[in-house]
């Protein structure tokens, strides 16, 4: 394995494989440090989502917040700086839920999927690079806006579904 490019957040590294008739293949991976994405849910039930602007695809997107892992970060730790940052609240309670991959066939990256309860609001604190706009909706609503394809963003497509199959349980 050998490293083609380093950026600032990833590397893409070229590994090779050995397919079921022995051939070798070469395969490039890109490798992340991991990130978080926090459900922050209000006391009245509402979930803190942001309208973000995503340049990979030219879009505004709507999300809940996230964030990249800093080196040797825990990710509960990572959760509590991005959702401060991000929307400007804290946590008094942070409870990890889930991890999964967010693209595995090329992307070596675990998500951590944190609900977070007991929110004070605060001023955000958002790097110089971020376009965000809070949005506080309830999960019927954003059940909706998942099925009309108004929020595409997959980890938040995940945290919601996952937070409305553990109401319905």
């Amino acid at each position: 394995m050998d490293t083609i490019y380093t950026g600032r957040i990833f590397k893409i590294v070229r590994k090779f494989i050995t397919n079921n008739s022995g051939k070798q293949l070469e395969r490039h991976v890109v490798v992340h440090p991991g990130a978080v994405v926090i459900l922050p849910i209000l006391s009245d039930g509402r979930i803190v989502l942001i309208r973000q602007q995503r340049i990979a695809v030219e879009e505004n997107l709507i999300e809940l917040p996230a964030g990249t892992m800093e080196a040797g970060e825990e990710p509960i730790t990572t959760a509590r700086r991005e959702l401060m940052e991000e929307t400007g609240y804290r946590a008094d309670e942070l409870v990890p839920a889930l991890k999964f991959y967010t693209s595995p066939g090329f992307v070596k990256e675990e998500m951590r999927l944190f609900k977070a309860t007991k929110l004070t609001a605060g001023p955000t604190a958002m790097d110089e690079d971020e376009k965000i706009e809070p949005l506080l909706i309830d999960l019927p609503q954003a059940m909706s806006m998942i099925l009309s394809g108004e929020i595409r963003d997959a980890k938040t497509i995940i945290g919601l579904l996952w937070y409305n199959q553990q109401r319905e349980v």
